[in-house]
């Protein structure tokens, strides 16, 4: 027990580590004498409790943002790399989303029944959205290739064509302007 404790004061000190110098939690800490990380574990305990109660419809607007916000933060850092494999990750990432949103949206009855369900959903996409998961390629590999592998044939002309495509637009130079 005493290294849950101990692993847990060392998370909060990295976490106070890693805020430092960030505006608002350092005023946090003057007014109120508590570490910053204090105030980061409150802020998430208060926004997940919002959805757990899921008072006036709450809980699907915070759960639909945390599933968009993360991973649209982590697909602006890799548009701005030159590495591909955070590439695939996020795309991978916002096919699961896609595809998790037309199911919710077809099941929104059903959905209603289920105890928890935002609290839950809000998790499940945490746990997606995380590089250290890798949850949205579990549930793509196992999930949605299957039945797409079955429905999309993509030759190795037509994946060499499509890259061709892509270096061009990439390369080029655009104004926004296109004469058709």
């Amino acid at each position: 027990m005493a290294d849950y404790v101990k692993q847990f004061q060392d998370e909060l000190k990295a976490l106070d580590t890693k805020f430092a110098g960030n505006p608002a939690l350092e005023q946090f800490e003057s007014k109120t004498k508590l570490p910053k990380s204090y105030g980061v574990l409150g802020a998430a305990s208060v926004y997940l409790l919002l959805i757990f109660i899921n008072v006036g419809g709450i809980g699907e607007i915070l759960s639909n943002f945390i599933g968009f916000v993360v991973p649209a933060y982590y697909s602006l850092v890799a548009l701005k790399t030159t590495a591909t494999k955070d590439d695939s990750d996020l795309l991978t990432y916002w096919v699961v989303f896609a595809f998790l949103s037309v199911i919710e949206f077809w099941s929104k009855a059903i959905l209603y029944w289920i105890p928890f369900y935002w609290f839950i959903k809000t998790l499940f996409l945490v746990y997606l959205a995380l590089p250290q998961t890798n949850g949205a390629n579990l549930v793509y590999n196992t999930l949605i290739k299957p039945v797409s592998d079955r429905y999309i044939k993509v030759s190795e002309d037509k994946k060499d064509e499509i890259a061709g495509k892509m270096e061009n637009l990439t390369s080029s130079k655009t104004t926004g302007f296109s004469a058709h």
